[in-house]
């Protein structure tokens, strides 16, 4: 997997945490996905179709989730329902939105973002594309950016 199209999520979801929530998360070290492991309780997925292909996820446990949405919204969030699910796709866009100014080198087009919500649930990407799991830490939790491409 070429870095070059990770990188600008990266930096995305640093800058979009920082602008929109207000907070400053510390990435740890990435690591490959070979077996499940990692379960989330609500994700954001980000689709890339051109010369790379697959998506690119930010996922949250549901405690996490409900202190980052409710931080950005200034009001405090205690289930999840359409106001939680509608913001973490908002977040998603948001990074969507920053890293397409990164890519503008390449030949990508990025999806609107769909929203999973499930206890425990687990991101798979297709047979033979690897993924990169990015963990991240934050004053209201941990969350990770997932990124499941295949460059051309």
């Amino acid at each position: 997997m070429d870095v070059s199209f990770v990188n600008p999520f990266l930096k995305a979801t640093n800058d979009t945490f920082k602008t929109m929530i207000g907070i400053e998360p510390t990435m740890e070290k990435p690591i490959i996905k070979n077996t499940a492991g990692h379960h989330y309780d609500v994700s954001g997925v980000i689709g890339l179709s051109g010369e790379a292909q697959g998506t690119i996820a930010i996922s949250f446990s549901k405690l996490t989730a409900l202190k980052v949405v409710s931080k950005m919204m200034g009001t405090e969030l205690k289930i999840i329902g359409p106001e939680l699910t509608d913001a973490i796709g908002e977040i998603a866009n948001i990074i969507a939105g920053y890293a397409k100014q990164y890519l503008t080198e390449f030949k990508v087009s990025i999806s609107l973002p769909n929203v999973v919500i499930g206890n425990a649930h687990e991101l798979v990407a297709p047979t033979g594309v690897p993924t990169i799991v990015v963990p991240y830490k934050c004053e209201l939790g941990e969350f990770a950016i997932e990124v499941a491409l295949k460059t051309k």
